[in-house]
């Protein structure tokens, strides 16, 4: 069978993926018998409110390529794809569809807003999907998962239920990082913080003055905190003072603290409980002493009542004006208000507007750090136990001392958000749902729950689940999970804490992390630098092999995927090299017979090059090393097999007493080739695949033996 003159993957790709849906084999349960010991990867959820971008075509590529190979190699694959509604994520994204559209959801009724939502996420999960598809992703769409599934959330509920049990769910009022613009409560890990140049002010509390850059919050203030070891504070520590304020007099007490850095300032700074992180901390330790909090500034980033004529003003505008006043009353040093004082500033991690702490009723938080009533060790520590037993690998290895260094100073995890977009957190009065990243951190154990009808648990789980599947027992622990090492603390931790918190087992053995995608300059994409690739634009364009071997060659773990259409054009040349000589083969075996044949000793020494490639590439993807392998097998086949092994044998297969021998020894090669070279470029090897004149030739070559 003759391959056609030129390689034209859009004529190819739907055929060949429609090909591989027939023959069942995503399905782990549709493998031959020697597929036996499960290999099993659950797919990051991507959000189904937008097209895939470069970013998911990394981790297709990269686990679709592990799938793969350990389907050759003989393992019982399950590659469980799945959508998350994305939370707090889709509402910013349909904030922004709202706003084009002139409407504004805080005037759209609940219900109807969580309806279109909900139409708006299902269109774009459908259209992810088929880009999934078109990627080449060889997972199990009968076992397709969706973080808003009925049985998904009967496992979230499962979760909640036994950490409230555990006394490790308590509701109350903590101090909370705030959107101002998307009005909803936001974790720790979803502010980022961005370095801000303010004025120091110096202002004056009687006898003693006070640093701050944040004059507006005072009218919260309910102590004066020094630092124990100063002696110029010795004298007031413990004394209530009377001062002067924009307000009138006021009682203040002086408290000595620790955590007060003598150097900043004046060594003296002011304490407000409800719109500081650290000062809440200080009022926790001296609740005997000092007042509760008082909250100043409202939702919409305001300052309220308790501000007096100052109500109504914006921070920066009230700021301002409270600068200027008390310059007229004498509370405030002019001469010390030029001084310029850079600082950390925590902002919205998606839109960037200034994060206002303040302190919110009936929050739902997780206790990170406390041992449940049940016994054992405190989520935290869960994980910390089985990292440090090495019972998790992260690939590349320097990200478990990062994660390890981040887990020392986990604080209790707030788990509710103030947007109808979600899982409804249960008896919840004020409608508040889930943080998106409480549910997909149940997302290993909850998509195996979820599979099939659910059967009585277990021995070996000991009573942690309610409930168990066939899937869940015989997939889980999953063997790995790849996404990019920005969501490192995001999810994996939380995965981690809370997979082992209810199976008592890991919920992977090994964490991969790919990094952000940049441009040839190194530069990051995105659409307002117009840097942006559309990945699925350029497979129609050039292949999907072709974007592949692009992700997968130069990619080393951790660290940043460089990715330009130059080096997509390349490889789509490669896939040319690869159709063009398969074609030259082809060619050459219309008259060949499958039988024993003696070949010379330079074809076997051919051969034994080839078994040390083989030996290699599998050491490397043993190795999770895919960007070496990936470059070892271009190499061979460009170089060796189509510049000089080709080349000879033209020769010999003129010669009818060397015709055979050639015949042989290049049909090996190239199915060889082939086999290595499907994991990273399914398409083209399938299609060639297809087309040899094999006598024993399996049905795909995706369960085709990996080569010994």
């Amino acid at each position: 069978m003759e391959l056609s003159k030129t390689y034209q993957p859009q004529k190819i790709e739907n055929k060949i993926y429609n090909f591989w849906l027939k023959t069942g084999f995503f399905n782990p349960d549709k493998l031959p018998r020697r597929h036996k010991k499960p290999f099993t990867i659950i797919m990051p959820p991507p959000n189904a409110n937008a097209p895939l971008h470069m970013g998911h075509a990394v981790f297709i590529t990269l686990e679709d390529l592990m799938i793969r190979y350990q389907r050759m190699k003989g393992r019982k694959t399950l590659w469980l794809p799945g959508a998350d509604h994305a939370g707090f994520e889709t509402q910013v994204v349909f904030d922004k569809k709202l706003e084009k559209e002139g409407r504004d959801r805080f005037q759209i009724p609940p219900q109807q807003l969580y309806q279109e939502i909900l139409e708006f996420t299902l269109k774009n999960k459908k259209i992810m999907e088929n880009q999934l598809k078109k990627m080449g992703a060889s997972c199990d769409w009968s076992r397709k998962k969706f973080t808003l599934d009925p049985k998904i959330i009967k496992v979230v509920y499962q979760t909640f239920e036994k950490l409230k049990k555990d006394g490790l769910i308590y509701q109350g009022q903590r101090i909370i990082n705030w959107c101002p613009k998307h009005q909803t409560a936001l974790s720790d890990i979803e502010t980022e913080y961005k370095t801000c140049t303010d004025p120091l002010y110096y202002m004056k509390y009687g006898p003693i003055e006070v640093a701050t850059v944040r004059l507006e919050t005072q009218f919260g203030d309910t102590a004066i905190a020094v630092n124990p070891n100063d002696p110029r504070y010795q004298k007031y520590i413990g004394q209530e003072l009377l001062v002067d304020t924009l307000l009138g007099k006021k009682k203040l007490k002086v408290i000595a603290d620790k955590v007060v850095d003598p150097e900043f300032g004046t060594g003296a700074v002011k304490v407000t409980p409800a719109h500081d992180p650290v000062d809440f901390e200080i009022w926790q330790r001296h609740r005997q002493e000092i007042p509760g909090p008082i909250q100043v500034i409202d939702k919409l980033g305001r300052l309220n009542e308790q501000a007096g004529p100052y109500q109504g003003l914006k921070i920066k505008e009230a700021r301002e004006k409270i600068a200027q006043d008390m310059i007229k009353k004498g509370l405030l040093d002019p001469n010390k208000t030029n001084h310029q004082y850079q600082h950390n500033v925590a902002v919205c991690y998606k839109c960037g507007s200034l994060i206002e702490p303040m302190i919110l009723d009936n929050q739902w938080f997780i206790k990170m750090t406390t041992p449940p009533k049940s016994g054992g060790l405190s989520l935290r520590d869960l994980a910390m136990k089985a990292i440090n037993e090495k019972k998790i690998v992260f690939i590349p290895p320097r990200f478990k001392k990062i994660f390890c260094h981040w887990m020392k100073d986990l604080r209790d995890w707030n788990i509710s958000r103030q947007i109808v977009w979600g899982i409804p957190i249960p008896n919840d009065p004020a409608g508040q749902v889930f943080d998106t990243w409480f549910s997909s951190g149940q997302w290993p154990f909850a998509t195996l729950l979820a599979s099939g009808s659910s059967k009585s648990k277990s021995k070996k789980q000991k009573a942690k689940l309610l409930w168990t599947t066939k899937d869940f027992e015989s997939f889980y622990p999953t063997d790995v999970m790849e996404t990019g090492w920005d969501i490192l603390f995001f999810w994996i931790a939380r995965m981690i804490m809370l997979g082992l918190y209810m199976t008592g087992q890991v919920p992977f053995k090994y964490v991969y992390l790919h990094g952000l995608v940049r441009d040839k300059e190194r530069q990051k994409m995105s659409k307002s630098k117009g840097n942006v690739i559309d990945p699925l634009g350029v497979a129609t364009l050039y292949g999907t092999d072709a974007v592949r071997m692009a992700l997968v060659i130069g990619n080393t773990p951790g660290n940043d995927v460089i990715i330009f259409e130059e080096k997509i054009r390349g490889y789509r040349n490669f896939a040319n090299k690869i159709w063009n000589a398969s074609r030259f083969v082809l060619m050459n075996l219309k008259d060949y017979q499958d039988t024993k044949i003696m070949l010379s000793a330079k074809d076997k020494k051919y051969l034994a090059q080839l078994k040390k490639l083989v030996k290699e590439v599998t050491k490397l993807m043993d190795n999770f090393r895919f960007y070496a392998a990936a470059e070892k097998i271009y190499h061979y086949f460009w170089h060796t097999f189509c510049d000089k092994i080709i080349e000879e044998q033209k020769e010999r297969l003129n010669q009818p007493k060397e015709r055979k021998k050639a015949q042989k020894l290049l049909l090996t090669i190239l199915l060889t080739n082939l086999k290595l070279l499907h994991p990273f470029m399914p398409f083209i090897t399938e299609e060639i695949y297809q087309k040899l004149p094999l006598r024993k030739k399996k049905k795909s070559i995706m369960i085709e033996n990996w080569p010994q």
